[in-house]
C-alpha cells in the first residue's frame, strides 16, 4: 500500500519540530541557572568584607572591654591618631608620612622590578633547559630558605650601608620565589603544544616567546603576588641599617619608645599596602590569563 508523500512529509516535519523542542528543553537543562554575585570576587567578597568587620569589631572590644592593656594593643582611635600624627609630621623627627612612604614603596617595588626582569627569564630558562637548570638550581635553592637576616650583615660589608645595600635585600628575598614559579610555570607548557609550534617551522626562542612565556603567565604572576610579601616582610630588616626614612625605620623606631599604637599604624599600613598590590595583580591575572581555572 502506497503512502502519499504528503504524509511523509508532514510526520518527518512533526519529528523535526519535537526534536528540536527536546533539544531546547535539554540545553535549558544543561545551562546552570543566573546566580547574583557581587562585583568582582562573588560572594568571596562579601565574606571578606564580614571578616575585616568581624577583625574590627573584636579589636574594638578588646580594647574598650580593658581585655588588653594598651600597651600590648592600643584602641582604634589611638592609632587613628597616630596616623593622623604622622601624616602632619608630628613624630619621627618631623617627617611626614607620605616621605616614609615613599622611601618604602621605592624600595621594595624597586627591588621587585628588578627582581621580575631577572628571575622571569631564569626560571624561564631553568623550565626549558636541563644544562640552565642543573647549574642554576643549587645556588638558588641554597640561599632560598636563608632568612634575610643571615646574609644581610655580608650585604652591608659589600654594598655600604646606603641604598643599594637594602635594595639588594629585598631583590634577593624576591627573586627566589619569582625563579621558581617561571620555572614551575615553564614545565606546564605541554609536549602537543610544544611539536605543534615546531612542526609550523617555529624556533627555539619562538616557541618559548609564543608557547611557554603564555604557559608560564599564571605561575609568574602568583610568584609575584608571593614575592611582593617577602618584600614587606624584609622591608623591616633592610631598613635597620643606617635608613633615616621608611615604614620600617618608623616602626622599629617607634618600638624603643613603647609607641603601640605607631607600630600598629605601620603594620596596618604594610599589609593595606600590600593587599592593594595582591589585587591588582588579581586584577590583571584576569585580563591577561582569563583562561586560568577553566576548563
Amino acid at each position: 500500500m502506497d503512502v502519499p508523500q504528503e504524509s511523509i512529509l508532514d510526520s518527518a516535519l512533526t519529528a523535526r519540530a519535537g526534536n528540536a523542542q527536546q533539544d531546547a528543553r535539554n540545553t535549558r537543562a544543561a545551562t546552570p541557572a543566573k546566580v547574583w554575585r557581587m562585583p568582582g570576587e562573588g560572594p568571596t567578597a562579601a565574606l571578606s568584607a564580614a571578616s575585616v568587620a568581624v577583625l574590627a569589631l573584636l579589636w574594638w572590644l578588646a580594647t574598650h572591654l580593658h581585655w588588653l592593656p594598651p600597651l600590648f594593643l592600643p584602641t582604634p582611635e589611638a592609632v587613628w591618631q597616630a596616623f593622623a600624627d604622622a601624616w602632619q609630621g608630628r613624630i619621627q623627627g618631623g617627617l611626614p608620612l607620605s616621605e616614609h612612604l615613599a622611601w618604602s614603596a621605592l624600595r621594595v617595588f624597586g627591588a621587585l622590578a628588578l627582581a621580575a626582569a631577572t628571575a622571569i627569564p631564569v626560571g624561564i630558562l631553568m623550565g626549558v633547559s636541563r644544562v640552565a637548570r642543573g647549574l642554576l638550581d643549587p645556588p638558588l635553592e641554597f640561599y632560598r630558605p636563608l632568612p634575610p637576616l643571615a646574609y644581610l650583615p655580608l650585604v652591608v660589608i659589600w654594598f655600604g650601608i646606603d641604598e643599594t645595600a637594602k635594595i639588594v635585600v629585598i631583590f634577593l628575598a624576591c627573586f627566589a620565589p619569582i625563579a621558581m614559579a617561571a620555572r614551575a610555570g615553564a614545565r606546564s607548557a605541554t609536549v602537543e603544544q610544544i611539536r605543534a609550534a615546531s612542526s609550523l617551522g617555529g624556533s627555539f626562542w619562538q616557541i618559548v616567546r609564543f608557547v611557554v612565556l603564555p604557559a608560564a603567565l599564571p605561575e609568574i604572576l602568583t610568584g609575584l603576588r608571593i614575592a611582593i610579601g617577602f618584600g614587606w616582610t624584609t622591608l623591616v630588616a633592610a631598613e635597620m641599617v643606617a635608613a633615616t626614612a621608611g615604614l620600617g625605620q618608623m616602626v622599629l623606631n617607634a618600638s624603643s619608645f613603647l609607641r603601640t599604637d605607631v607600630v600598629v599604624m605601620g603594620i596596618v599600613l604594610i599589609g593595606l599596602i600590600a593587599w592593594g598590590f595582591d589585587l591588582g595583580m588579581r586584577a590583571l591575572e584576569r585580563r591577561l590569563v582569563p583562561w586560568k581555572g577553566r576548563a
